[in-house]
């Protein structure tokens, strides 16, 4: 087996969806994560959710984003200011639920010469499950801090984190990832 060469992903924390998730305890978690990760040298990359205006990139058929074709809304998405990238952390803007569909990613992880993707994000029923299975299908190793992800619905979070995601993730935390590092 290859040792892993880490990549942390801080996916979604931006104005628009934070606003609508209680995000505290992933943002405060996810603060200390990346703080760690960077001193310990693992190559960050952010992802955001974002449209060009008249949002040309949406279909009619995506049920997901057609409702927001009328409401100016993720239009120059920004992560937020607790979790800002610093200059050299590129930010990747994505069309769909997952971080790996259609957008650059692959490519920045290959330059990273990433295997392993750290996630985190809001929310765990979207980027976070898009992500893992793409990531997992394109045999990248997978680890989800837990305490570094929300949902809407606590009820869906528990679900996929103890049901449908450990079976192509490693869930942990942000304490252990933290550790592991000392």
């Amino acid at each position: 087996m290859t040792a892993p060469r880490s990549a942390l992903l801080v996916m979604d924390f931006q104005h628009e969806i934070v606003a609508n998730h209680d995000a505290t305890m992933a943002i405060t978690n996810t603060r200390r994560v990346l703080d760690a990760a960077r001193q310990a040298g693992i190559p960050v990359a952010y992802v955001v959710v974002g449209f060009r205006p008249g949002y040309p990139e949406v279909s009619a058929n995506n049920k997901s984003f057609s409702a927001i074709r009328s409401t100016g809304r993720l239009v120059n998405p920004s992560v937020i200011d607790e979790l800002a990238p610093i200059e050299g952390e590129p930010v990747i803007i994505k069309h769909r639920v997952g971080a790996l569909y259609g957008t650059d990613l692959p490519v920045v992880l290959s330059a990273f010469d990433a295997n392993h993707l750290v996630l985190t994000g809001i929310s765990t029923s979207g980027v976070i499950l898009s992500t893992t299975r793409m990531a997992a299908d394109m045999d990248f190793a997978v680890t989800i801090l837990a305490d570094c992800v929300g949902d809407s619905d606590p009820t869906v979070h528990d679900f996929l984190l103890t049901k449908i995601l450990p079976r192509q993730a490693e869930i942990s935390d942000s304490d252990s990832f933290i550790g592991a590092l000392a």
